[in-house]
Formats: structure tokens, sequence, C-alpha cells
């Protein structure tokens, strides 16, 4: 397939609720190397879905020249998936198997083609991805969430796909994956739309395209190409508010004026009528004259004014302002004396018996970074400190109120609101608070009111953290695995600048050196070959 394309004709998508989410898309993904961007919750993931032919849109069609291979933002195995299936290749495995085994069955030749050696290939690709003790029968259910996502890759490239559909692939990857990842998106030789918030990923493709709720608009020249024409856009809209809020001020104080003016007006009118010898008729007539004058005076002011304040919605509504993310009240005086957990002696539930055993303690206030390749038990630490597991050996007391925000947000009800959701974390909150607090974190109305388990990656990801915040007991103890995934640019800005000014002790996994360099941590907590290492950050 010489030039393998994707195509959007006029694509509406309508959602169960009746929002219109995007509408009448027009554009083509040719072979450069893209990337489609946008706030969270303006249809990234449902788009790329279309794009790959996994749903069909409400209007309009997707016209896909050449086979597509997708990677979905969320990579979940099912209980009875092998590595194999992760992957995608699991029934022509199967099917190669058979064939081994003496099947004649022309269904499973079909299936295989000229794949031949395909076993051997999946295992040299998990092995280029770190993942050499994998076999593809190993059940997928052992793996991480790095890991998982790192077969799934493996698949990709194995995939010989016209076109990779790839949704966040970065999420969960350690460093060295993230690295071979940006190598394989360089090498690979046909059409990739990546949907991604990584900017060392943007950086890699030739074209930005930006989904917004004007709809789509394609920036040729690359990454930092689109950040410049960004800032002029929104440079330009900020000068545009500036002038209408002066118009709409200039148009109020002439407003101003001009009623004084016709208060006058009137009462030298009054005043010359009851002075003036004329007859009843006279005086009326002119009374009249001079009302309706007045009223086409005033009507003539009120749709100046209508028209300002249209004029300062309209360049307002064009500003992308980061969504504001208010902070909880600040943690006892007393937490700066205090240990907020102790491990001794801790060995880390399904580590190998010979594993090093984890002693140290986290003070009141300390910023904990905790780095560390997949699999290597960042998450396991994380889930035994928030009590959710005991470990293998040793002691593990957390002495203060401790929350979890986990990589799969297990605290949020997929089928309750963000709403519910923080009701039920917060129930002596008032309504109004809960309203305000969600709000800040950048959800609308309308999106709380809607199940969790239908917003975006970055929407679910805020409604759980206003769980974790706000909840009826503050935490003193804050755990985040992976916070910045699935949050867009301004929001992982956003949460940089409130973890920032968290006053608790802290501990945060992530692979995203930028986002852990912006958090003022002061302690680095890394596991490797010689275990687990705690040094300043």
């Amino acid at each position: 397939m010489p030039h393998p394309s994707l195509a959007l004709e006029g694509v509406t998508q309508v959602l169960a609720d009746g929002r219109i989410l995007f509408s009448d898309l027009h554009e083509r993904f040719d072979q450069r190397p893209t990337a489609l961007v946008g706030r969270n919750g303006v249809g990234k993931s449902v788009l790329a879905a279309i794009l790959a032919g996994r749903i069909a849109p409400t209007v309009g069609r997707c016209v896909r020249d050449g086979r597509v291979h997708y990677l979905p933002q969320q990579v979940v195995p099912s209980p009875t998936d092998s590595v194999g299936d992760l992957a995608g290749l699991g029934a022509t495995l199967a099917a190669l198997a058979r064939i081994e085994s003496g099947s004649c069955d022309p269904d499973d030749f079909e299936r295989v083609g000229d794949r031949w050696n395909l076993r051997g290939e999946l295992q040299e690709a998990l092995r280029a991805e770190g993942l050499a003790g994998l076999a593809p029968e190993t059940p997928a259910t052992r793996l991480s969430g790095g890991e998982a996502m790192r077969v799934a890759l493996a698949g990709a490239w194995l995939s010989d796909a016209d076109f990779l559909v790839l949704d966040e692939p970065g999420n969960h990857l350690d460093r060295g994956a993230r690295e071979r990842l940006r190598t394989r998106l360089r090498a690979w030789p046909r059409g990739l739309l990546l949907v991604s918030h990584d900017r060392a990923l943007l950086r890699e493709v030739e074209r930005i395209v930006e989904l917004s709720a004007d709809g789509l608009a394609s920036h040729g020249d690359g990454y930092a190409a689109y950040l410049d024409s960004r800032q002029r856009e929104e440079d330009a809209a900020q000068r545009q508010l500036a002038h209408a809020r002066a118009e709409r001020a200039r148009q109020r104080r002439e407003a101003v004026v001009l009623h004084e003016r016709e208060q006058r007006r009137q009462s030298r009118d009054r005043q010359q009528r009851r002075d003036a010898n004329q007859a009843a008729i006279l005086l009326d007539r002119q009374k009249e004259r001079s009302e309706q004058s007045a009223g086409r005076r005033a009507l003539l002011r009120q749709q100046g004014e209508a028209q300002a304040q249209q004029q300062v919605r309209e360049a307002a509504s064009r500003i992308a302002d980061a969504a504001p993310v208010a902070m909880f009240a600040p943690a006892p005086a007393s937490a700066a004396q205090r240990r907020a957990a102790t491990l001794d002696g801790v060995a880390l539930p399904f580590a190998p018996g010979d594993a090093p055993r984890l002693s140290f303690a986290i003070s009141g206030t300390q910023r904990i970074g905790v780095v560390g390749d997949n699999g290597c038990g960042k998450s396991t630490l994380l889930r035994m400190l928030a009590g959710a597991m005991a470990p293998a050996s040793g002691r593990c007391d957390v002495h203060v109120p401790v929350a979890l925000l986990d990589q799969t947000l297990s605290g949020l009800s997929p089928v309750a609101s963000a709403l519910d959701n923080l009701r039920a974390a917060a129930p002596a909150m008032s309504e109004a608070d809960r309203r305000m607090r969600l709000a800040q974190l950048g959800l609308d109305a309308a999106r709380i009111a809607v199940p969790a388990g239908v917003l975006s990656g970055g929407e679910r990801l805020k409604a759980a953290l206003a769980c974790v915040l706000y909840a009826a007991e503050p935490p003193q103890l804050l755990l985040l695995d992976e916070p910045d995934n699935h949050l867009d640019l301004a929001s992982k800005e956003a949460l940089e600048r409130m973890l920032r000014d968290y006053p608790g002790a802290l501990l945060v996994v992530s692979h995203d050196d930028a986002f852990l360099d912006g958090l003022a941590l002061d302690t680095r907590l890394q596991a490797g070959r010689e275990g687990w290492q705690l040094t300043p950050w």
C-alpha cells in the first residue's frame, strides 16, 4: 500500500446523553507522522476509534485506505487473555499451533498466511521491549500496566498495518520503554496517528492536528511551530478580549451619560409644557413625540450594550485558559513533627524471596518521587502503604490518614456521576461546594452529571482526584500512581502547581521527568538491581 490514508467526510458524533461531541469534521491523514491533540473531554479518543473503524460516527463517514492497527488508551487484559492475545496475535498463533499439531483446516492456513515464524517474531519483539522472560502463552493478568502496554506495542510493530492509530501509548511506560517508543515511532515507515500529551513524543511527529470545539485545525510544521502558532492565537484572543471589554465599558459609560442627559431633557420638557400657553392636545402630541424619541434612543443603547456583551462572550470563548485547580485546607500544623509512615524490614507482596527489604520512615511533609522500571513494585508499594495489601514480611505502619489515586482509578465508581462520587466521599460538603470543587478541576455542570465511566480518561482522573482531595477526612499522606497520565498539557501544569502547594507527605510515581521536576520533591526512592535506594532529589 504505497499511500495509506484516513479521511473524515462530514463526521459528527452525538453522545448517548444528546451532547454533540464534535460536528462536520473534514480532514485527511496521510503518511506523514501526525499527532492528534486537544483538551480533556473534547473527543480525541472517540475520534481515534472512529478513524480506526472501532465505532461508527453518528453522521458522515471515515474512508480508510489500507489496513489499520489500533491501540486503545487503556490496555486491560481479560482474565483469559495470554500475552499473544494482548499483542493482537492470539488467533494467528492458535491457528499456527493447530497446523503444527496436524490440522488441515483451510481457515487455519488462511489465518497464518506466510507468517510461519510468528511465534519467533513475537519473542524477538518482546525481547526488544525488555520482556525477554515472557512467552506468548503467559497469562496477561500477571503483567503490570507498563508491561501490558509494552506487549500491546510489540503487537503493533508486528501488525504489518498500513496505518497505526495509537492512543496515549506512552502512558505507564518507564523511561527505557519511552525511549524505545520514540525510536520505533521515528522508524515506522507507513501511516501513523498518535494521540498524546507527551511533549517528548509530540516532538517526533511532522504534523499536529488539534481538536477543539471549533473543529480540527492542522499545523504542518511540527510541535515547536504548533506551540508558536497557539501562543500567537492566544495572544491575539487576549487582545481581542481586552478590546471587547474596553468597548463594553465605553458603552456602559456612554449609557450612563446619555441616561443622565435624557433625564435632564425630560425634566426641561415637563417644565416647558407647564409654562407653555398651548392647547392640551398640542402638549400631548409633543409629549408623545418626546417619549417616542427617548424610547428609540434607549432601544439603540440597549442594542449596543447587548452587542458589546456578546462580543465579550465570543472573545472569552476563544481563550483556552488552563482549568484552575483549588487546594484543600492545609494539614495540621503538627504534621511537620510527626511521622506519616514507617517501614521496617518490609518485603513487598509478589517480590522474589531474595528481594531486598525496605526500611525507612516518611516524615509528615516529606515529598518522595518513586522511580524505576515497569514491574519493579512501585504500584505495589503504594497499595501496601494505602492498606490495600499486607507486606509479605516485615512491618508497614501508617500513622496518618492516607489516600491513594491508583492507575485504574479504582476508587471511582464508573456507574455513578462525578458529583455522586464526590457526594459519597464528602457527605458533609454542601452541594454548592461540591459543584464548585469539580468546576475548579475543569468539569462543567453537564459532565459532572453523567456516569463517570463515559468520561474521558483525563476527566475521570480529575473526578477521582476530587474524591481523594476533598474526602471527609483529608489525607495527610497522598499516594499518586502516575497521576499525569491522560491529562492534557494545561491540566498537567495545573496539577503540578497544586501538588507543589500540598502541605502533607507525598509519594508520587511517574516516568515523566519534566512532571516530577515540577513538584518540588526532596527525596528520590528508586528501585534498581541493588534494591531500593533513598537519595536526595
